[in-house]
């Protein structure tokens, strides 16, 4: 499949989805939106391309990193908030300033973002218009590391490989159990990771993993 807003390619397990539209600074259009979502079904296998955009992203079960350098304001600071892990390069600059344009962030910013940096960095951001820069961002918690701007996704991409060679049952269920300790009650969480570990107890790489702990050797998973 071919894309007009974006590139893609899958190396060595890793999926790689790069937004292409310089004329614009990467602005996100439903166009953009809608290859990112193309994209990202195609990698999961999700075969019901009928939800939005956005919910197409939040259900893809495979973790998401970003990579982000430069510019990402307003529905581009909410795409990054979709993504699991977020890298970004030192002279990144984020922000939510829709309003300055009289409107508020409506990809979800208002509640991603006060649940990743707390209420009151979360209001400043908010109703100031104003943009952070990387520091500021790992600081408060919205992004997990800074790099050099030339290593941004080098180190995205080192880290993806990292986890790529985990047990993916062991993957997908960690990526679900951390969510709903952000999205639901802690009670809801704790109940979903026992049943996740008594799951995974029972699995052919729960097994492989103890054994190449004990034999010293890297293991092989195979996801059953």
């Amino acid at each position: 499949m071919s894309y007009q807003n974006l590139n893609y390619g899958v190396e060595e397990r890793i999926a790689t989805i790069t937004l292409n539209r310089p004329e614009a600074r990467n602005a996100l259009n439903n166009a953009l939106l809608s290859e990112v979502a193309a994209a990202l079904d195609m990698v999961g296998v999700m075969n019901d391309p009928r939800p939005g955009f956005w919910r197409r992203i939040v259900a893809f079960p495979k973790p998401l990193i970003a990579a982000v350098n430069g510019y990402s304001l307003g529905g581009g600071c909410e795409l990054m908030m979709h993504a699991d892990i977020v890298i970004a390069g030192e002279d990144a600059q984020l922000g939510q300033p829709e309003i300055n344009l009289g409107i508020l962030p409506g990809a979800g910013g208002t509640q991603r973002l006060i649940r990743m940096v707390g209420k009151s960095f979360a209001m400043k951001m908010v109703l100031s218009g104003e943009f952070i820069d990387a520091a500021t961002a790992l600081q408060s918690g919205l992004v997990a590391e800074v790099t050099p701007s030339d290593q941004t996704l080098e180190r995205a991409t080192a880290l993806a490989q990292k986890i790529a060679a985990k047990g993916p049952v062991a993957v997908r269920l960690a990526k679900e159990a951390l969510l709903k300790a952000y999205e639901t009650t802690a009670q809801s969480g704790l109940d979903f990771e026992r049943k996740a570990f008594t799951l995974l107890a029972g699995t052919e790489d729960r097994n492989e993993g103890i054994a190449a702990f004990m034999e010293k050797r890297s293991p092989e998973f195979k996801g059953r």
